[in-house]
């Protein structure tokens, strides 16, 4: 009998024997921090002069940068099931906002779990019901005030109630999808990010098992409402923040009624440059707490043999395009950070400090969190494990990530779209509009090329990527090797758990 499939088998059941048990202990930690809302562009590390993100930018410096990182289905839930189950959204079955399934075939949490992992989360999970652990043997919860379960108080609300009885949470007065800005009204530590680097600290340095560590931290800023403390702002009041990117495709999304949490129009450069410096501030506020964990993780003794990955469910569109917050196939919705950082022996090909240019997705952090802990990747899971790409200089890696989202904010707002982080292709199901973007030259797209004939050829390319692509879908995406249009929105796939 192979004793390795056996004990694999075993820890897999759940009845892991101890002398496997004393192996499972010497895996690495694997920590997920994540942001919610982030933009890529919104990390000193990826070149943005205007922004203090120091932390996060020594964790990609004592790791990798990947600079082509794209969340597939760029609103909060489906992001989280790609997170959750290592898959595309076909096949986890979210095309769009919906509830994470109650159930999937592979889950984060339960998969290092049965591999002998103690498991926990702290902060934004998103799941239904709200209390579902996925795996987790334990969670401290902070869901922005969504309440979504029967019964339902989150973890920081309770916490709040206790700290401050009979005070607001939400007295700054922004709902959690406008676009302003105002400082916060509470004390500081009051904050939710604060009470989430707090209670991931207070974790850090209550644990003291021989169990290997899986730890999630996720912040729910800076997802609006755009709330940092006053001294956080004030590092931005004056600053130089850029103002929106407008293409030359989108006049007609510029004249919308002017509600608050509009997802579209033209409020003018002032209010998206006064929104972009309170975002900015909320995420220097939670760089500064991921540099109270790291210093946790440090002091510990936790940090050299941990595998540490930074990322955000999706962007923030912050008025560029005329477009606010997410659900869109353009950069400032769909492209996001993605840090990696080894354990400090683990030897790697590429020297740290390296940024990478293969196109990534949220469906490859559990891949990597397998590869690192020497647990096989199942069939049917269709994520990759970007370990291989800091082992192998010449690994073969997918040439292109599928983008999609089902109907939101607006009939027309239902696409699909392909990008290799050099050209992108965005196809329109209500409409058959295709829009094609060269991020090479245009990296704000600003210039619609689809009926540009000097990239008709690129054009007819990415058109046919599209229609292989769709094609495992049959009817009514594709019919015939063409493209279709479909009247229907089609929010979850044949393969949605029910």
């Amino acid at each position: 009998m192979n004793i390795e499939l056996t004990s694999l088998s075993l820890i897999l059941s759940g009845t892991v024997s101890s002398v496997y048990a004393q192996q499972v202990q010497e895996k690495p930690n694997l920590i997920l921090i994540m942001t919610d809302q982030q933009r890529f562009d919104c990390l000193g590390a990826m070149g943005n002069r205007q922004i203090s993100t120091p932390n996060t930018d020594q964790l990609a410096g004592d790791g990798f940068l990947f600079r082509n990182a794209y969340t597939s289905t760029p609103s909060s839930t489906p992001a989280r099931a790609a997170l959750l189950t290592g898959c595309s959204p076909w096949k986890h079955g979210m095309l769009g906002y919906s509830k994470v399934a109650f159930k999937y075939p592979y889950e984060m949490p339960e998969m290092l779990r049965n591999a002998g992992y103690f498991t926990f989360g702290i902060g934004k999970m998103h799941y239904a019901p709200q209390r579902n652990l996925h795996g987790f043997h334990g969670a401290l919860l902070d869901e922005s005030g969504r309440v979504e379960s029967p019964d339902f108080v989150s973890d920081y609300r309770q916490w709040f109630m206790m700290e401050a009885p009979g005070e607001n949470p939400d007295a700054t007065g922004i709902g959690w999808n406008a676009h302003a800005g105002k400082v916060y009204k509470n004390p500081e530590q009051l904050h939710p990010t604060q009470w989430t680097g707090n209670e991931a600290v207070r974790f850090i340095r209550n644990y003291h098992q021989e169990k290997s560590l899986f730890l999630k931290i996720s912040f729910a800023r800076p997802h609006s409402p755009y709330d940092p403390p006053q001294r956080y702002f004030d590092r931005y009041e004056n600053a130089d923040v850029p103002a929106p990117s407008i293409g030359d495709w989108c006049e007609r999304f510029a004249n919308r009624p002017m509600t608050p949490d509009a997802a579209f129009g033209d409020f003018g450069a002032e209010h998206a440059i006064d929104s972009r410096r309170h975002y900015y501030a909320a995420v220097t506020f939670v760089d500064d707490q991921i540099g109270r964990i790291i210093s946790a993780l440090k002091e510990e003794g936790l940090y050299d043999n941990s595998w540490i990955i930074f990322i955000s469910d999706h962007g923030d569109m912050l008025g560029d395009h005329h477009h606010w917050r997410k659900t869109y196939a353009y950069e400032g919705s769909a492209h996001i950070p993605f840090i990696v950082k080894p354990p400090k022996d683990t030897k790697t090909v590429l020297q740290r400090g390296q940024a990478l240019e293969q196109v990534v997705e949220i469906r490859d952090v559990l891949p990597s969190f397998l590869d690192a802990a020497g647990i096989p990747q199942p069939g049917g899971m269709d994520g990759m494990s970007v370990i291989r790409l800091l082992n192998n200089k010449q690994v073969s890696w997918r040439p292109y990530i599928d983008l999609e989202h089902a109907t939101c904010y607006e009939k027309d707002n239902y696409w699909a779209a392909l990008t290799d982080g050099k050209i992108k292709y965005i196809w329109f199901f209500h409409t058959g509009e295709e829009q094609l973007f060269d991020l090479e030259k245009d990296p704000h797209e600003l210039k619609n090329l689809i009926r540009n004939k000097d990239y008709s050829k690129i054009s007819d390319s990415w058109r046919k990527r599209m229609v292989s692509h769709l094609s495992e879908r049959g009817e009514p995406y594709v019919k015939d090797g063409k493209l279709q249009i479909v009247n229907k929105t089609i929010l979850l796939s044949p393969n949605y758990p029910l």
